[in-house]
């Protein structure tokens, strides 16, 4: 499937996801940079695709479009259906299933591939997708046992992040907050963010070969549409004042987060703050 038959299906993609009944105009800007995501990476009709970090679904559902009918995504994710706000894994993926999409999709939380009672064969699918989902990770070290665990089982790696490296001045505000979640991270204090372990492309493509994995590509994704950006402050700006997750950091880091905490503020717009860059990875 296309470039433009993939965005031309967006809209109706972007309606059947629960989170559409909050936020409309968010969903459909996600679901557009997943349509063009998709269609760069060639996924054809009838593929089997394994999908890593399928959160709510934002990725699932264009790739059961690309896969068709015939096609078969299994969506993994180690969170409990529960898990997420205004809308839960389990609503979102039980409005996907109820769809026209969901004789295609497999959804599987809780599931960590690295519990060795989770297997498939050898070569099950054509694709494995890692979509925005590798900052959750707790350390470089789990997602390179990941990467290695998956390897048997599909022949193509599809895998898109954020790009540490601004494009401009306006997504230094965005860098900075997903640094700040960084170090805390780092330091041992542990949450439930979306920014756990943030890396470079750089890192990931020093990482690959140590699970098996050879880049063939590498390109920049655009995302001036998604509001991600303002999410990410946002969370940073909360993290920041709750005195439990800083209380327990090192006095010199909470400092230094404190410090830079205080600069996020005043760089940071009060809405529509540019979102870095995604880069996209291909390997085999």
């Amino acid at each position: 499937m296309n470039l433009s038959d993939l965005r031309a299906k967006a809209p109706s993609l972007a309606s059947g996801m629960a989170a559409a009944d909050h936020s409309p105009d968010s969903q459909l800007s996600q679901t557009r940079h997943r349509a063009a995501l998709v269609a760069s990476w060639h996924i054809a009709p009838g593929s089997t695709v394994l999908e890593l970090g399928c959160g709510q679904g934002d990725m699932t559902a264009v790739l059961a479009e690309a896969a068709g009918p015939d096609g078969r995504v299994v969506a993994v994710d180690v969170a409990d259906p529960s898990y997420g706000a205004p809308v839960t894994l389990g609503e979102s993926a039980a409005r996907l299933a109820a769809g026209p999409l969901g004789p295609r999709i497999d959804f599987r939380f809780g599931t960590d591939v690295l519990d060795p009672s989770v297997e498939f064969p050898e070569s099950a699918f054509d694709h494995v997708v890692l979509a925005h989902c590798s900052w959750y990770f707790a350390s470089l070290e789990q997602l390179r046992d990941t990467l290695a665990r998956v390897r048997p089982w599909a022949r193509r790696l599809w895998f898109t992040e954020w790009d540490m490296t601004p494009a401009s001045g306006d997504q230094l505000a965005h860098l900075l907050a997903v640094l700040i979640q960084g170090q805390i991270e780092a330091a041992g204090s542990h949450g439930h963010g979306n920014v756990r372990t943030p890396f470079s492309r750089e890192g990931l493509l020093r990482l690959l070969p140590e699970a098996g994995w050879t880049a063939d590509g590498s390109g920049s994704v655009d995302t001036e549409e998604l509001q991600d950006g303002d999410w990410e402050i946002a969370a940073c700006l909360d993290l920041a004042g709750t005195e439990e997750r800083l209380v327990t950091l090192p006095e010199p880091v909470r400092q230094l987060v404190l410090s830079q905490v205080d600069v996020l503020r005043a760089i940071a717009k009060p809405r529509c703050n540019r979102a870095l860059t995604a880069y996209s990875v291909t390997a085999h």
